[in-house]
C-alpha cells in the first residue's frame, strides 16, 4: 500500500502507539524519518530509535518515553507542512511552540533541525511538524 504522505505516517504511529501505552513502535525506514526520529530523541521526547530489517525491508524502531506516572512524554504531535500545503518561514519568524516549552521540526537548507538550533543558524525552512 503507498503513503502519499510518509512523515504524517509516522507521527500517526508514534502518537497512537503512546496513546496506547506502547513501549515501541515500528515503521519502513528512510533518511527523513530517521533524522526526524534523531531530533525527536536529542529533545528528549522518545528514549531510543533503532535501525533494523524484517522481511528483506529497512525498519526504524522507536522506544517511547513515559514519566513516572506512566504518562506519555509527549502529549501532542502536530504535522504542520503537509503535501497539499506548503509551510515556510523566514529565518526571523522560526516559530516558538507553546512558548518555548515545545520543538519545532525544520528542513532547511543545512538539513532538518530543531526550532532552537534554526534561530541559532539563524536560517529558516519549511515546517515539518511540532512536539509538545
Amino acid at each position: 500500500m503507498s503513503c502519499s504522505d510518509p512523515i504524517a505516517d509516522m507521527l500517526t504511529r508514534i502518537r497512537n502507539a503512546s496513546r496506547a501505552g506502547l513501549p515501541v513502535t515500528e515503521m519502513g525506514h528512510s533518511r527523513l524519518k530517521a533524522e526526524i526520529a534523531r531530533i525527536l530523541k536529542k529533545e528528549g521526547y522518545i528514549a531510543d530509535v533503532t535501525e533494523g530489517a524484517a522481511a528483506g525491508h529497512k525498519t526504524l524502531r522507536v522506544v517511547l518515553k513515559y514519566d513516572y506516572n506512566e504518562k506519555p512524554i509527549i502529549q501532542q504531535l502536530r504535522r504542520v507542512s503537509r503535501p497539499g500545503l506548503r509551510r515556510y518561514v523566514a529565518a526571523t519568524a522560526v516559530p516558538r511552540v507553546r512558548g518555548g516549552l515545545g520543538t519545532a521540526v525544520l528542513s532547511t537548507s543545512r538539513g532538518l533541525m530543531s526550532d532552537r538550533e534554526a534561530r541559532a543558524a539563524h536560517v529558516g525552512g519549511e515546517v515539518l511538524c511540532q512536539v509538545w
